[in-house]
């Protein structure tokens, strides 16, 4: 029976590739191609920002600064638009830990207070247009390194911040804002100090075969926000908080692809909490979470709210997930003039392997969320926090096992 079901899933994993994987994108997404290095850099074991910038900044269009031997260490950098950074096998290019880099003039980098917005990114894209990341190498944010001038490390601050009920000044790894055709390729990201990847206003984001690993929380992997013609896929994410995250805080998110996505740890695939300009056209299919605090989880409320919907989730595997299914339209109760809509949700082809809580939150009876069920199975004994809910389909309590075949190349 149980192999049986397997080959039934594969089945169901290929035509989700063929058929969804990328309808929702509206670019035709191929397999990036590694650009032709314009120059090629060895590290010298000391600071390299200078080195790495200027060479950089004198870049050809279209081809790549490679990064071919060593361990570099450097401050913040900025990729310009149509060039692209190119780590290789075996290299890794070290952020250095002195929150004074990053300081973007009020002196708070590396602080903790009200806003938490007081550090520049490690990696930079500003109006870029064509420009990457690409190579087998490592990008590594040293969050878990003792701070310059300091006594405690980036993580450390962050938990600081969750204790003191405000917020760290932490740099992201890679941010692109208001960008074009921007591409993340192969690399792998490690120990950030605040969000991975995370991409605002930008039309047209491959990010494609990622290895990211982080451990504590506001490490999100990969963060569409604001963004349109997404996709993300063949990444391996295990982390300290949404693997990926989409958002729509100052611009709608929409026409994104989320396919071949395996979670290792952290809190699974999230649409919000900031849905205030709308998220809509968005494909999941082929996912595998293991030991995630969520499996799908869509969440918002009246302060960061709005409309949420054509939301396909196909394929969806969820290991040892507390709560494997979490629609929530009032997230912490946080109260504001935006009214969070979920509409037209659909979950297709899902098991849920491990008992855990099935949570669907509405409004009111005329603000209900709005979904539908086909072919989804959860472990017997889970149990149901429901209200103000508008569902077609079931719940089938019947799965069992330990995988549900190759969803997210598992």
């Amino acid at each position: 029976m149980q192999r049986n079901l397997q080959k039934s899933l594969a089945f169901f994993a290929i035509l989700a590739v063929i058929n969804v994987g990328n309808a929702q994108d509206l670019r035709n997404v191929e397999e990036p191609k590694t650009p032709e290095s314009c120059t090629s850099l060895k590290a010298t074991g000391g600071d390299d920002t200078e080195v790495i910038q200027k060479a950089l900044d004198s870049c050809t269009e279209g081809k790549a600064v490679a990064l071919s031997s060593g361990v570099f260490y450097s401050g913040p950098l900025t990729i310009p638009s149509g060039v692209s950074l190119l780590v290789d096998s075996g290299v890794t290019l070290k952020a250095i830990p002195d929150p004074k880099l990053y300081d973007l003039g009020a002196n708070t980098c590396g602080t903790l207070n009200e806003y938490g917005v007081g550090c520049r990114a490690f990696i930079t894209m500003q109006e870029a247009k064509g420009s990457g990341i690409y190579g087998k190498g490592t990008i590594d944010g040293q969050a878990n390194v003792t701070m310059t001038g300091k006594n405690q490390t980036w993580w450390d601050l962050s938990l600081a911040a969750q204790k003191a009920h405000n917020y760290q000044n932490n740099p992201m790894l890679v941010k692109i804002n208001k960008s074009m055709d921007i591409t993340l390729y192969q690399i792998t990201l490690i120990n950030s100090p605040f969000y991975t990847a995370a991409a605002y206003e930008t039309n047209g984001w491959t990010v494609w075969g990622l290895t990211i690993l982080a451990s504590v929380r506001n490490t999100d992997g990969i963060d569409p926000v604001g963004c349109q013609n997404v996709t993300i896929t063949r990444c391996y994410i295990s982390n300290g908080d949404d693997a990926v995250a989409i958002k729509a805080l100052t611009a709608p998110s929409r026409y994104i692809s989320v396919v071949n996505i395996h979670i290792g740890s952290g809190n699974g695939f999230a649409i919000g909490s900031e849905t205030n300009c709308g998220v809509r056209d968005v494909v999941v299919a082929n996912i595998t979470t293991i030991g995630t605090l969520t499996g799908i989880n869509i969440k918002s409320n009246y302060f960061r709210g709005g409309t949420v919907e054509n939301i396909v989730f196909d394929n969806f595997c969820a290991i040892k997930a507390r709560r494997p299914v979490f629609l929530d339209m009032k997230m912490n109760n946080l109260q504001g003039p935006n009214m969070p809509v979920f509409r037209n949700i659909t979950i297709n082809n899902m098991y849920s392997l491990t008992k855990g809580i099935i949570a669907l939150h509405g409004i009111s009876s005329s603000n209900s969320i709005e979904a539908t069920l086909h072919n989804v199975h959860i472990a017997k004994g889970s149990t149901y926090s429901e209200y103000h809910t508008k569902i077609t389909g079931e719940f089938e309590e019947d799965a069992t096992g330990t995988r549900c075949g190759t969803f997210g190349n598992e």
